[in-house]
């Protein structure tokens, strides 16, 4: 009886895994500069006190 060949892989029929990332956007930290623009322009936003 013949031993079984071993399985030889194609080359490149799949892409190489790539390590898996959050799916999730990385929250921007505004600047005080920034925030304070974007509040001026939101005054819906602004703290109650």
């Amino acid at each position: 009886m013949k031993p079984p060949s071993k399985p030889t892989r194609p080359a490149q029929t799949y892409a190489q895994p790539t390590p898996r990332v959050s799916r999730q956007k990385q929250a921007k930290v505004l600047t005080a500069a920034e925030r304070a623009a974007f509040l001026a322009g939101r005054p819906d936003l602004k703290p109650k006190s």
